[in-house]
């Protein structure tokens, strides 16, 4: 490993974290008056017998399940959001950046997110089925079809698109704050929500 690399980790290290607490106490008692004309001797002497009894730092080899599962999951939407680039309006792909940077932050909580069966399944399912299916119903719609209202005040594809995805917005926007909060009553109901909501579905537009 690099000196670059080797400093500032060790600077984190449980070692340095325990050598300068003790150090600290050497300088209090410098300024206190008990530590007399040698401590800085003290204060290296506590440093390194702080740095020498601390435990030393775990070795983590193996990857969480949650890290696994919600790398797995970044992946999908990041292939999604690459597929899609270019091929529909500028305040579609407006809407799906907004909804992938909600997704996003629920996802770099892995822990939090994978801690529960449903709110796993609302972001694996809006990932790898509710988004794609209702981007994939409209993208093979005739662009003049997609934007045409159809009679009376039934809404075109295109409107009815960016409806579906405020939708999962709004109530992903729900997720995420129970997740940080920590509610595990309200993901449950907003998985029930988006299940009921998409689940028996896939979206069709036409």
């Amino acid at each position: 490993m690099a000196i670059s690399e080797r400093v500032p980790r060790y600077l984190g290290s449980t070692k340095n974290i325990v050598g300068c607490s003790l150090a600290l106490l050497g300088l209090v008692a410098h300024f206190l008056g008990l530590a007399g004309a040698f401590w800085p001797v003290v204060v290296a002497a506590l440093y390194g017998a702080g740095a020498l009894l601390a435990p030393q730092e775990r070795v983590r080899l193996t990857i969480a399940h949650a890290e696994v599962e919600t790398r797995a999951l970044r992946a999908d939407l990041d292939t999604l959001l690459q597929r899609i680039d270019g091929r529909f309006p500028a305040d579609v792909h407006a809407a799906v950046d907004t909804l992938a940077e909600v997704l996003r932050g629920v996802l770099d909580r892995a822990e939090q997110l994978t801690s529960s069966p449903d709110q796993l399944h609302v972001v694996s399912q809006t990932i790898r089925r509710y988004l794609p299916a209702s981007l994939e119903a409209y993208a093979n719609l005739p662009r003049g079809y997609a934007l045409t209202r159809r009679g009376g005040r039934e809404r075109s594809a295109h409107e009815e698109l960016l409806a579906q995805l405020a939708l999962l917005d709004a109530q992903l926007r729900k997720v995420a704050e129970a997740i940080h909060s920590g509610d595990e009553q309200a993901l449950r109901d907003q998985g029930r929500f988006l299940r009921d909501k998409f689940g028996r579905s896939e979206l069709d537009l036409g």
